[in-house]
């Protein structure tokens, strides 16, 4: 794991951003984020599945899971944890391919919803250029199923 342990300096143009005005308290989607057994129900795109092998929540923690493609594909992930600040911040750099750093901020709405800002930064702009053709509509997809726990949730 060759990625720092710190947060990245980047430009616009290295980002892929998406918001989502999602109907939860800023405390419950901070916990749809950090409880394994809901993360692990709507990480990733729309019929992905998820193992989690590791789940150190701290910075500098590992973060080691497989997501289970509709493909019948197994694609093993590597993260490591940055910055936690409850309930508002998240910040992890995902090490395996393809390499990006993960910001997650929660900012909270009136009449208890919760503003997430979701942003993927790349070390290059072409990088991120590459990616952009197929991240967009799976991060979305991504947030769609955040949405889907979250009502889920007690």
């Amino acid at each position: 794991m060759t990625m720092q342990h710190e947060i990245m300096m980047h430009t616009p143009d290295c980002e892929i951003v998406h918001t989502r005005i999602v109907k939860a308290r800023k405390e419950k989607v901070f916990q749809a984020w950090i409880d394994p057994a809901h993360l692990q129900n709507w990480w990733g795109p729309k019929d992905f599945t998820n193992t989690f092998h590791t789940f150190d929540l701290r910075p500098g923690g590992q973060w080691s899971y497989t997501m289970h493609g509709p493909d019948g594909g197994n694609y093993l992930n590597e993260a490591v944890f940055i910055t936690i600040e409850a309930p508002d911040v998240l910040i992890w750099n995902h090490v395996s391919q393809p390499p990006f750093q993960m910001v997650v901020v929660l900012d909270e709405m009136p009449d208890h919803t919760t503003k997430v800002t979701f942003k993927m930064v790349f070390t290059t702009a072409e990088e991120c250029k590459q990616k952009k053709k197929y991240v967009l509509d799976k991060n979305e997809e991504n947030l769609d199923r955040l949405e889907e726990e979250l009502f889920k949730m007690k």
